[in-house]
C-alpha cells in the first residue's frame, strides 16, 4: 500500500486547510486510516483516525472540534479538514493505514505510512 499526503501549506492562524491522503490499496475500504503529526523536536502524535466504513472517527483532544477526518472509499482517499488553525498545529502531517477495523492512537497500530506534508501556521 502506498500513501501520498498532500494539501499542506503556510496559513495564517485561524485559517483552514484540507489535507488529502491518496492510497494505492486495492481494498482501501479494509484499512482504518489515521493522521499523525510531528513537530520539530517532538514525537509523532496521533491527530485523528477513521474506521473502514467511516462510521467511527476518533480525535486527539487538542484538535477535537476543529479538525474533521473523512474518507471516500470510491476514490481511495482520506481527508483531514483543519479549521481554526493555531501555531501549535505547525508540524509535518502523515497519513497511515491500519489493517485493524478501527484506528488506534499508537503508531505501532499502523502498517503503512505516507510521506508527510508540512503545515505551518506562524504565531
Amino acid at each position: 500500500v502506498q500513501l501520498q499526503a498532500s494539501g499542506g501549506g503556510l496559513v495564517q492562524a485561524g485559517d483552514s486547510l484540507r489535507l488529502s491522503c491518496a492510497a494505492s490499496a486495492r481494498q482501501f475500504n479494509t484499512y482504518a486510516m489515521g493522521w499523525f503529526r510531528q513537530a520539530p523536536g517532538k514525537e509523532r502524535e496521533f491527530v485523528g483516525g477513521i474506521s473502514w466504513s467511516g462510521d467511527n472517527t476518533y480525535y486527539a483532544d487538542s484538535v477535537k472540534g476543529r479538525f474533521t477526518i473523512s474518507r471516500d472509499n470510491a476514490k481511495n482517499t482520506t481527508y483531514l479538514q483543519m479549521n481554526s488553525l493555531r501555531p501549535e498545529d505547525t508540524a509535518i502531517y502523515y497519513c497511515a493505514a491500519s489493517r485493524w477495523y478501527s484506528p488506534g492512537h499508537s503508531t505501532s497500530r499502523y502498517d503503512y505510512w505516507g510521506r508527510g506534508t508540512q503545515v505551518t501556521s506562524p504565531a
